[in-house]
Parts: structure tokens; sequence; C-alpha cells
């Protein structure tokens, strides 16, 4: 049986990205041929969205030749009260006492609450005699986990508050193959658990905020087997530092279109421009190359560039800078450390200058 798992498109608005994002794994899904379509938590933004986007969401579900099963998020918690109808083949886990059947799989879901990690560990407690001795039980789960390194940024704009916090050795000695969680949005990242098994987060598949860098993924694996990235081609945030080099006979604003070239085109770029230039070597001004390379960029950055370079031909001119470069061409220095010596030296004279 060959699973997808995701989590944190929160919707918004039909036809919008976030909704093509979630398009697009439904085609990859059928691609994949996968058997089940799993999602943990925060399919919506807010309880409203789904009210909203309910019969379109219908439309797409129903259309499927897999099985999708939704879980409860802190954005989305109130949007499967009352029975409501999401579209064929299309489960449910509001109770984690009422896991999901499908062939020797038996998915658990552990939606989310306003709970502490003591109550979680209890509600786990209680769960374990009823886990399936002869079955791979999977459990979806969508809150924070304690063990990993996170700041949090990494979580989207969640604010400072913990969401069912939990650590893998609540895991310990449950007969769970797999926990697919939700809610960190950063990056696909994987826990083996003590005795057995996976503790998955697949990060969100298109990025929601500015913090979410980087091409985005999804998980599909086939049970029994460890849990897999698989690359999206859905739009995202692409973190680009350029450094200019004052001795480059090369044009700063070529240097920059190379590296925006070098970025998927479905990329937003956050741009940062640092290092020195020599303005009499490339004939530009400060000003006039800033404008030069938001003509370059212009609707491929997610934002202004940020302009952190500085144009230092008055110290490069400088006869006591002149003076230590030919003493420094003239080292056996590697190039690495020749370069260390010189930015250091730039920046002491620019410190005098000020």
């Amino acid at each position: 049986m060959k699973i997808l798992h995701t989590a944190d498109i929160h919707l918004r608005e039909y036809g919008d990205e976030r909704w093509k994002a979630l398009q697009n794994l439904i085609e990859i899904g059928k691609q994949e041929e996968v058997e089940i379509f799993a999602i943990s938590g925060d399919l919506f933004d807010k309880g409203i969205d789904a009210e909203i986007l309910r019969p379109k969401i219908r439309e797409i579900f129903s259309g499927t030749s897999f099985e999708i099963i939704l879980l409860p998020g802190n954005h989305d918690s109130e949007s499967y009260k009352g029975g409501m109808y999401f579209g064929k083949g299309v489960r449910i886990l509001t109770n984690l006492n009422e896991p999901h059947e499908y062939g020797e799989v038996r998915i658990w879901g552990l939606p989310f609450e306003p709970i502490g990690g003591e109550e979680i560990l209890g509600k786990l407690r209680l769960l374990a005699s009823n886990l399936a001795a002869d079955k791979t039980n999977i459990l979806l789960y969508h809150g924070e986990l304690l063990d990993a390194f996170f700041s949090r940024k990494d979580f989207g704009d969640e604010g400072e508050g913990r969401y069912m916090p939990v650590k893998l050795s609540y895991f310990k000695g449950l007969n769970i193959s797999y926990v697919l969680a939700g809610h960190f949005h950063s990056r696909f990242d994987m826990w083996k658990l003590e005795d057995r098994g996976y503790f998955v987060y697949p990060g969100s598949p298109i990025s929601i905020t500015k913090r979410e860098i980087g091409q985005r993924k999804v998980n599909i694996f086939k049970v029994g087997d460890a849990p897999k990235e698989y690359m999206l081609n859905t739009p995202h945030f692409e973190e680009v530092v350029v450094e200019f080099d004052p001795f480059s006979d090369e044009n700063p604003v070529d240097v920059v279109k190379q590296h925006v070239q070098g970025v998927r085109p479905e990329a937003s770029i956050i741009l940062t421009i640092k290092g020195y230039v020599n303005s009499e070597r490339t004939g530009m001004r400060e000003e006039e190359l800033v404008e030069k390379i938001r003509e370059t960029t212009r609707g491929r950055c997610a934002k202004e560039p940020s302009f952190e370079f500085r144009d230092i031909r008055a110290i490069l001119e400088d006869g006591l800078f002149k003076s230590f470069m030919s003493k420094l061409e003239r080292s056996d220095y590697p190039e690495e450390k020749r370069k260390h010596l010189r930015d250091l030296a730039i920046r002491a004279m620019m410190k005098a200058r000020a």
C-alpha cells in the first residue's frame, strides 16, 4: 500500500496558489497510484474557509481512486463538526478511539485540542490497548515535537504558544509504525521511534510565509518502508545571497542575473546583496547599480532586495591600502586566507574613515 502524507495547506480562497497546490497534490496521488491520501491537519486556514470551500472540495476529493483521510489541526479544528460531507471516500478522524481501517492498515487520529503533554501521554496510554497486533498501526497527529530543535518561525505564524506538545518517548512501547504529523511548516523532517517506526513532518506543500524557504515536499511511501520525501513544483520562497568582489572584472549586474536565473521559476526570491564594488571599475555609482539590479530582478523577488553592498573606490585608491595589497599579493598565503585578510583591511579602513 502506498500513502501520500501532507499537512498545513491553509486553504483560503478557491483558485489561488494554495488551492492549485492541493490540486497538484491530488494529481500526484493519481500518478503515484496511492491508496491513502492523508492530510495531518490545517487543510483550511480558518473554519469559515472550510464552510466556503466545501462544495469545491467535494468536487476534487470525489474524483479520485484513493481514500482521503483528514485530521483537524489547530487552524481548522472547528471545520469538521456536525457530520459535514467533504466528498466521496473522505474520512475525518475526530475521535482517537475510532480508527479507519483499510486492508491491513489501521489509521488512528489524534485531532488537535488545547491540551498539554501529560494529557496527550494519557490519551496515548489508553490507546495502547486498542492498537491492532495483527495490523500496521498509523497515527495522524498535529502538533509540536519537543525533541526537535525548532524555532517558533518553523511553525508558521503560530505565536509563542505550545500546540499539542509530544516527545518521541511518548510512543515507546506502542505498536505504532508511523506517526504522520503536521504543524511544522519549514521542511521535511523525520525521526526513528525508539522501539520501531517513524515520526515524520512533511513540511507545508506550499510556502505559507516567507519563513518557509526552499522547494516544497510531501511524504510518499509504501507501508513497510521508510517515509520518503517527494519534491514538488509548487510556489515557495528561496533565499539568494550575492556577494560582490571589488577586484572582479565581472559586471555586478551580470552576477546578480546569473544567481537569479539559477532559481526555479516557481520560487519567489528573497534577495540580499552584500560585499563591495569599485565604481571606477564598474562605471556605475551605487544608486545606478541599485536601479539596474531592480530592473534585472523585477517580478522575481518576494520583496525589495536588501542592498548591503558598499562602493569602496576611495579605499582602493588609498596609498596605505595599496601598500598592504602589494605585500599581501607577494605572500604565500592560500587564496582563502588572502581574501580574509583583505576583507579585514577593508573593514578597518572603513571604520577609520567613519
